[in-house]
C-alpha cells in the first residue's frame, strides 16, 4: 500500500508544525479488505480506512484540511467530486488538551488498485495503478457552426465550470 505514506509525506512536508514534529502524525490502517474478482488474474484492490492522528497539534485545522483536501483531489478525488461518497467520508474528532493543544483524528476511506500481470516467462510483474487524472470539461473559446460554407451560428464559450475524469476506452479507436 503507498497512499499512507504518500499522505504522510505531503502533509510533513505541507504543514511547518509537522515539519519541525514529524513524531506528531500517527497513521493507522483500519479495517483493512482486498477485493478481487478473479476475472483474468490476480489483479486486485486494497480497501481501507486510513486513521491520521495528530498529537498535541497547536496549529489551526486549515493548515491540515487544504493540504489533505489538495493530496484528496489528486490520489482518491471520488471523495470529493462524488457528493454521495463525500457526505461522510472524510471524518474528524478532536480531543482538546488544553486551550491551545489538540489530538486531532482524521479518518477516510482509501483504495488502491494493484494490477498483477503475467510476463512472458511465466514471472508476475505487479504495478501499482496510478488514479485517473482530471482535465476541464470545455475551454474558453470562441465557437463558429458552418453548414454549406455559411455561418450557422456562434458564441464565445464561458470559462470552464468544472472537470471531468480522464477515462480512456479500452478498446480499439477509430481514427477519421
Amino acid at each position: 500500500m503507498n497512499k499512507p505514506e504518500s499522505l504522510r509525506a505531503h502533509l510533513l512536508a505541507a504543514v511547518p508544525e509537522l515539519r519541525h514534529n514529524p513524531d506528531r502524525l500517527l497513521v493507522f490502517i483500519d479495517k483493512g479488505r482486498l477485493r478481487s474478482t478473479a476475472a483474468g488474474g490476480l489483479s486486485f484492490e486494497y480497501g481501507y480506512t486510513l486513521n491520521l492522528l495528530f498529537t498535541d497539534y497547536a496549529g489551526h485545522p486549515d493548515a491540515i484540511a487544504i493540504p489533505l483536501l489538495a493530496w484528496l483531489l489528486v490520489n482518491q478525488s471520488e471523495l470529493l467530486v462524488n457528493l454521495e461518497k463525500g457526505k461522510e467520508a472524510i471524518q474528524f474528532e478532536a480531543d482538546v488538551l488544553a486551550n491551545d493543544k489538540v489530538d486531532l483524528s482524521i479518518t477516510l476511506p482509501l483504495t488502491e488498485r494493484v494490477i498483477v500481470s503475467k510476463q512472458a516467462d511465466g514471472s508476475l510483474q505487479v504495478t501499482h495503478a496510478e488514479e485517473p487524472p482530471y482535465t476541464e470539461q470545455l475551454e474558453s473559446t470562441h465557437l463558429q457552426v458552418f453548414a454549406d460554407g455559411e455561418l450557422l451560428a456562434e458564441w464565445d464559450t464561458a470559462a470552464p465550470t468544472g472537470v471531468a475524469l480522464e477515462t480512456p476506452h479500452p478498446g480499439p479507436t477509430r481514427h477519421g
